[in-house]
């Protein structure tokens, strides 16, 4: 099956892990967290932008099977159509903001609520199996994986047609990724909510 090229996602790398850390600008302002509105299919062009001009992001890309000429290709799609995060001094956000692939840019107040569903979400991703994108979010069932390849990931598990899934919600968009996973892999965490969180309040104003 031939394979386009997967766009780059993150930058830098290791971004999610630790980014006050990895990530100082001592010229400028703390970096900060940014969700960014971008116009109509422009998510990835805008990644390659800030990828060539080394301002910091991540934009979360799920694979998909497309037939193009009777052949099946698989290409990389954004999990959040219209959206990505910047992760921005306040040089670097008045930089981003001419560029005419933005509709809008959002602030964040919950910073390192936002850094860890990024995180999770791209764990889940990088697992390689099926996922399915959540528009909407439904109350669960909180939970934390205890073994396989997502062991200590934690979300909440969602029935879907006869099936416990695992979701793990970016609740600052109210959306997310789902995948299959079986009870034994799993264990309950009671000090969660049973529901996603809503989505904070943030300026919706042109940038």
């Amino acid at each position: 099956m031939p394979i386009l090229a997967l766009e780059p996602a993150c930058y830098p790398m290791d971004l999610l892990e630790a980014p006050s850390s990895v990530l100082v600008d001592s010229e400028d302002s703390p970096r900060r967290w940014w969700a960014v509105q971008t116009r109509a299919r422009q998510e990835k062009s805008l990644a390659r932008e800030l990828f060539s001009e080394t301002i910091p992001y991540y934009l979360p890309l799920t694979p998909h099977e497309n037939l193009i000429r009777g052949k099946v290709r698989l290409a990389y799609i954004p999990v959040f159509s219209g959206y990505m995060f910047l992760y921005a001094s306040s040089s670097e956000h008045s930089q981003v903001i001419r560029s005419k692939r933005i509709a809008n840019i959002l602030p964040v107040a919950k910073q390192e609520e936002l850094n860890s569903n990024l995180r999770s979400l791209s764990v889940l991703i990088a697992c390689g199996a099926p996922l399915t994108i959540e528009k909407q979010l439904a109350p669960g069932r909180p939970i934390r994986v205890k073994r396989g390849s997502l062991a200590g990931l934690e979300g909440l598990i969602i029935r879907r047609q006869g099936s416990n899934r695992l979701l793990v919600a970016v609740t600052y968009l109210q959306q997310g990724v789902s995948v299959e996973i079986q009870d034994f892999m799993v264990e309950p965490i009671p000090h969660l909510s049973m529901a996603p969180g809503r989505l904070e309040h943030h300026d919706r104003a042109a940038v």
